[in-house]
């Protein structure tokens, strides 16, 4: 892919990102919320987040896909969901040839419904599986985590780099757990495990963020068994080019359509965490 391209792809997911992060600002305090799950919700921010970002992506491309977390049909994990498109004529997401927009409007929802400033619009274009180009937009801190494949990652013009964590002692980590959580959950176990091994232990409520921060080397590492590519899209690819390690949950490769992750500041982390962790299952 050419300079020109790429700039064109990153160009467009910080517009595209911006934009709806002007929704969600502007939407702060007077919207309406309706669940989505037990301890999850929709809200009318979302939605006007997800149109500006589509309306900025759809006028510079418009036969590339498109993912969204508030569309109608929205995806789920893997390429099973996919199949129901073809009947439409829809762009496919996960083909190889396909360019595809992969976007959370809102990441951190629950976070926005109460006031809790921590929150984010997360923007990544993919063909098949590779991530080509990506934003992290924290539209509080008026922050733009952004990066491209072979490109490296940048904030505000500053080059990101993973952090020098070595030990999983030293190491500060976050944990993403479900909106609800089992008592014996795998993913609650990992949260009590982590606090017996590492310095500290963070669950922030965004996944992007989160990812964000282990490229900034703010966090050390970051994982989730339970979560979406648009959660993660972007922040796998700022984690990498940051010079981070990602991989499957249980170590293998790591896949977008069906993302379960650790992601770590290198590679000697990455392995220590694997060993101290759970073993791996997919509840």
């Amino acid at each position: 892919m050419s300079y020109q391209i790429d700039h064109q792809l990153l160009e467009t997911c910080e517009a595209a990102a911006r934009a709806g992060g002007r929704e969600l600002m502007a939407w702060r305090g007077r919207f309406g919320a309706r669940e989505k799950g037990v301890t999850d919700f929709v809200t009318d921010a979302d939605l006007a987040s997800q149109a500006a970002v589509r309306r900025v992506i759809a006028a510079r491309f418009p036969d590339h896909g498109f993912i969204g977390e508030e569309q109608e049909h929205s995806a789920r994990s893997g390429q099973a969901h996919f199949a129901s498109r073809t009947a439409q004529n829809e762009p496919i997401p996960g083909r190889a040839d396909q360019l595809c927009w992969i976007v959370d409007p809102l990441d951190g929802t629950t976070n926005y419904v109460h006031g809790y400033p921590h929150f984010a619009v997360s923007v990544a274009v993919a063909r098949g599986s590779e991530l080509l180009a990506g934003v992290v937009y924290d539209p509080v801190a008026d922050k733009c985590f952004m990066a491209t494949a072979g490109g490296g990652a940048w904030c505000d013009r500053a080059r990101l780099k993973t952090s020098a964590a070595r030990n999983v002692g030293e190491a500060l980590v976050a944990v993403s757990l479900p909106a609800r959580v089992e008592r014996d959950a795998p993913d609650l176990l990992d949260f009590i495990e982590a606090t017996q091994v590492c310095q500290g232990v963070r669950r922030s409520g965004s996944a992007a963020l989160n990812l964000a921060y282990v490229a900034g080397g703010a966090l050390d590492a970051f994982w989730a068994s339970h979560i979406h590519p648009w959660d993660v899209a972007a922040g796998v690819l700022l984690v990498r080019e940051a010079g981070g390690v990602v991989s499957a949950r249980d170590g293998s490769e790591f896949d977008l359509w069906n993302p379960h992750f650790l992601a770590a500041a290198g590679r000697e982390l990455h392995g220590g965490l694997l060993s101290a962790l759970t073993a791996y299952r997919r509840g």
